[in-house]
């Protein structure tokens, strides 16, 4: 396998043309269907799956981004993230950086969960500094612009599409799988009415318009859901193998508010997918905030009808495994959940023992590993090294 680095060097020197060389030329027994296959599944599909595995998969939130120079050489070329995550060419080379360089178990489309909004009748920028700006949705009137024509995922995100066949094409053959990944109505329904990251905004439009006009806010989540699982399986259709859902804003309300605003949502995506696709395994998010550090809510996660549930770092896969199994979600697997903190700036003894320690916690049952939360951009590419190799590396007792 080609390094990370040299790879995407001589790709931007070339610019466009080089990328679209480097895909031309796919791996010994790659096919040039999307939906090829092995006699043997990938590893991580398996886990997701609900099986124990004889070795743990790995990949890591974020996986793909600021922490590798391959990366930061291509934003030279390529400035704006949309045209990053846009340009087919540009989302492939990204996405398959991480397997390149560490031989992940996942590969995840390089996107964003705002990518299906242009879609949906509303534009966002994303500066290079991460400032989300988008016009917001807090009428009836600017509720009109989102229903005022179909949703159709294959032609105005067609570019995501085709960098998940390409994917599946490239990996055919291997141990990898393909994961796409949607935001949950929640999380996205506060980008829509906040118009920015909520966290900068304190959630007060999103607090207003949830009291003020209750059923306009339903109204518009419900829409978000019907749109985000449609998005989701055009997705697994052009490619992914296991689908991530990612309801990043879910954490700061209350159990009470969560049962009420995500939760109804959440389900409606979920399964809305498991019946197009049945066979397509969700793996569940939300990261720690207000009310979901220590597990409080992952319980919750668990009855949207998920697969897995990615566990943030708050709290013990252990722990987690005791909540979920006590809840009646014996069936459901785990993911994660190593501290991005130690990975960033853990000496290599601190990040081994941390790994290995999550890993014999999981022992004896569904799990693939990763993160608590996304890495961290300044984390050393020999420490994400060093944590794929020893899970890789790891056989429990």
């Amino acid at each position: 396998m080609r390094s990370c680095h040299s790879m995407v060097v001589l790709a931007c020197a070339a610019g466009t043309a080089g990328l679209s060389v480097r895909m031309s030329a796919a791996p010994a027994g790659a096919t040039s269907s999307p939906t090829s296959s092995t006699t043997a599944e990938p590893l991580l599909l398996r886990a997701a799956r609900g099986e124990v595995t004889e070795q743990t998969p790995v990949w890591m939130m974020r996986q793909a981004g600021r922490h590798m120079k391959c990366y930061r050489d291509l934003v030279k070329d390529y400035p704006t993230f949309r045209e990053r995550s846009e340009i087919p060419d540009v989302s492939f080379e990204i996405s398959m950086q991480p397997r390149d360089a560490y031989g992940t178990d996942g590969v995840i489309l390089f996107s964003d969960i705002l990518t299906p909004l242009p879609a949906m009748g509303v534009d966002f920028a994303i500066s290079e500094g991460g400032a989300i700006t988008i016009e917001p949705i807090r009428t009836r009137e600017d509720f009109a612009k989102m229903t005022a024509k179909p949703f159709e995922p294959e032609t105005r995100c067609h570019f995501v599409g085709e960098v998940l066949s390409r994917l599946r094409t490239q990996l055919a053959g291997t141990d990898a799988t393909v994961l796409g990944f949607v935001g949950l109505p929640f999380t996205i329904g506060t980008y829509l009415i906040e118009g920015a990251t909520g966290t900068k905004t304190g959630f007060a439009a999103m607090r207003e318009l949830r009291e003020s006009d209750p059923q306009l806010a339903k109204d518009m989540l419900g829409l978000v859901a019907e749109r985000i699982a449609q998005y989701a399986v055009y997705q697994i259709d052009s490619g992914a193998q296991v689908i991530q859902v990612f309801d990043s804003w879910a954490g700061h309300l209350t159990p009470e508010e969560f049962d009420e605003w995500a939760a109804p949502y959440q389900r409606q995506v979920v399964s809305t997918i498991k019946e197009k696709r049945p066979d397509t395994p969700v793996i569940i998010y939300m990261a720690p905030d207000t009310y979901s550090k220590g597990g409080a809510l992952i319980e919750r996660l668990a009855s949207s009808g998920v697969n897995v549930v990615s566990i943030d770092h708050t709290i013990s896969l252990a722990k987690a495994r005791e909540q979920l199994d006590a809840a009646g979600y014996e069936h459901v697997g785990l993911q994660g959940n190593l501290d991005p903190a130690i990975l960033c700036d853990g000496t290599p003894e601190e990040i081994v023992a941390a790994t290995e320690d999550i890993l014999k916690q999981a022992a004896g049952r569904p799990h693939i590993m990763n993160l608590g939360h996304g890495i961290e951009a300044t984390t050393p590419e020999s420490n994400a090294n060093l944590f794929v190799k020893t899970v890789q590396k790891f056989r429990s007792a």
